[in-house]
């Protein structure tokens, strides 16, 4: 396993090759760690790189991306802390950066998949350097108020599949739709749906992630 700013797990293509290959860059929710959304990523064509990252601070049994704000009224209305927010987004570029050289990832083919804090992670990454993401999944996260009004160029047609649960009590599916609505009046090319079920990735949704991301590597 190659030293990258962030602990990790890799997994390669089935069949190696001389030539750099596309990749997901997976971002686990507040609580988990880096092996939390394997068995979604394992699901994925087996033609990309894996490249799951743990976030960078402990939190009880497992790691954060970041301290919540709830100074907004609750959890419901919760935000990032700015320092440790900004302090992450750098550690995944950088750490993305160097698996790149490590592992042969074709840098031009690279997308993010993030649940919660990942999903809120992913969205915000993909606002500030669109061009380095070919695509982005977004399960039961929001558009945090730092990225709330960033327009940036390159994000026209840019392909977001953004997923809520109806029954999400922890982030609810009202924040989620505002994600989507935002980028789509970004001009990204968004795909939205709230699925039954809470805070989790239930069949229905597994199915349409996977169906998204094949559309993108076809």
């Amino acid at each position: 396993m190659s030293d990258l700013p962030l602990d990790h797990v890799h997994i390669a293509p089935d069949e190696p090759s001389d030539e750099p290959a596309p990749a997901v860059v997976v971002l686990h929710g507040r609580g988990a760690n880096e092996e939390d959304l394997l068995p979604v990523a394992r699901s994925l064509p087996d033609s990309i790189h894996v490249l799951s990252l743990r976030a960078p601070d402990r939190l009880q049994g497992g790691y954060t991306w970041y301290e919540l704000d709830l100074s907004g009224g609750g959890l419901h209305q919760s935000q990032p802390d700015a320092a440790d927010f900004e302090r992450s987004r750098g550690l995944v570029t950088e750490s993305i950066d160097a698996a790149i050289e490590a592992y042969g990832i074709d840098a031009d083919n690279v997308g993010l998949l993030g649940f919660s804090q990942g999903a809120i992670t992913s969205l915000s990454l993909l606002l500030d350097d669109p061009d380095r993401y070919e695509w982005v999944v977004a399960l039961h996260g929001y558009l945090p108020a730092s990225h709330s009004d960033v327009d940036p160029d390159g994000i026209a047609d840019k392909p977001v599949f953004i997923a809520a649960g109806e029954a999400d009590e922890i982030i609810p599916a009202a924040r989620t739709e505002a994600a989507a609505d935002r980028f789509e009046a970004l001009g990204a090319a968004v795909e939205y749906t709230a699925f039954d079920g809470g805070h989790g990735i239930g069949p229905a949704e597994h199915e349409g992630l996977i169906d998204f991301v094949e559309r993108q590597l076809a």
